[in-house]
């Protein structure tokens, strides 16, 4: 089992070095950060499962960071417990309102924080199985979401979105700079969705380069359209500046012969049941690997929606 990642923004050492030893003793996977600045941009790079934020630091203060944190599609389920010296209740309130999960005040008992932190990722997990990297729901919710779409009898379609060549750019780039395509293309599809599909869609990350969104059929082409376009237009800024130019990579293909490698594309399948009955989550599964098979037969981004009928 994975050890939980937690982020100490705080610009006392004292303060980390005590919230480090504790947590690491606890089975914690810990990082530091020294201001709200820093905080950030660890934020990204590490993908914690909760952050410790003190109020009070330089550059940028505990309450800017959480009120950017909660901005962010992605991040904003990612638990937040404030730190701070001061007692006001108006300090509180104003930690709560800008997203805050829990507030604590200084100094602290370690254990009685260390408790706080396991009832958080405890009501975190309970609430969202999110994937570690993009914060988007997994499979387990994912199921459930399908299940529940055939079960309404509403007609529905499911968009399978696969990014094609990234197994080759992961590769050459590292796992890092594949990371970051990663959480690009999330935010990519989650604020299409919530741009061009309906208030109750939903956006979920099955694993690596894999994603979900479950809207209904009226509107699945226009998504796909549009993260298609937008996916397009960012992808050229994942390379250097050589790559960009030339349009592709030297990198091993699949059988393991170093081939001319297109730039990061994306295909999508589209699963519907107007034209069928699909009465089981696994049939949805089959029709859209079928269907993404299709669409990467096809160079460049590309969508195929299922029409065919029952037989």
């Amino acid at each position: 089992m994975r050890k939980l990642k937690i982020l100490i923004i705080d610009d006392e050492p004292d303060i980390r070095d005590v919230l480090k030893i504790t947590l690491e003793g606890e089975g914690f996977e810990v990082y530091e950060a020294t201001d709200g600045v820093d905080g950030l941009e660890k934020v990204h790079k590490t993908s914690p499962d909760i952050v410790i934020l003190d109020y009070k630091m330089p550059r940028m203060n505990g309450l800017e960071v959480c009120q950017i944190l909660k901005k962010d599609i992605l991040l904003r389920h990612m638990p937040v417990i404030m730190l701070t010296g001061k007692g006001e209740t108006q300090d509180k309130v104003m930690g709560i309102n800008a997203g805050a999960d829990d507030y604590v005040v200084k100094p602290f008992d370690p254990q009685e924080l260390v408790a706080r932190i396991n009832m958080i990722v405890r009501r975190s997990t309970r609430d969202l199985d999110a994937n570690p990297l993009s914060r988007l729901p997994g499979n387990v919710t994912i199921m459930s979401e399908f299940e529940a779409a055939i079960k309404s009898g509403k007609p529905f379609a499911i968009c399978y979105i696969d990014l094609d060549k990234f197994k080759s750019y992961n590769d050459t780039y590292g796992f890092e700079h594949g990371d970051e395509v990663i959480r690009e293309s999330a935010r990519i599809i989650l604020s299409t969705v919530m741009e061009k599909g309906n208030k109750d869609d939903f956006v979920g990350h099955i694993g690596g380069d894999d994603f979900v969104c479950l809207t209904t059929p009226e509107k699945s082409e226009t998504i796909c359209k549009h993260i298609i376009s937008d996916f397009d237009k960012i992808a050229p800024s994942f390379y250097n500046k050589e790559d960009r130019e030339r349009g592709f990579i030297a990198a091993k293909d699949r059988q393991g012969n170093i081939a001319q490698i297109f730039l990061i594309s994306v295909s999508i399948g589209i699963v519907t049941n107007e034209y069928r009955t699909i009465s089981h989550a696994a049939e949805i599964g089959e029709i859209g690997a079928e269907l993404k098979k299709l669409a990467k037969s096809v160079t460049g981004s590309n969508f195929v929606r299922d029409s065919r009928r029952n037989t």
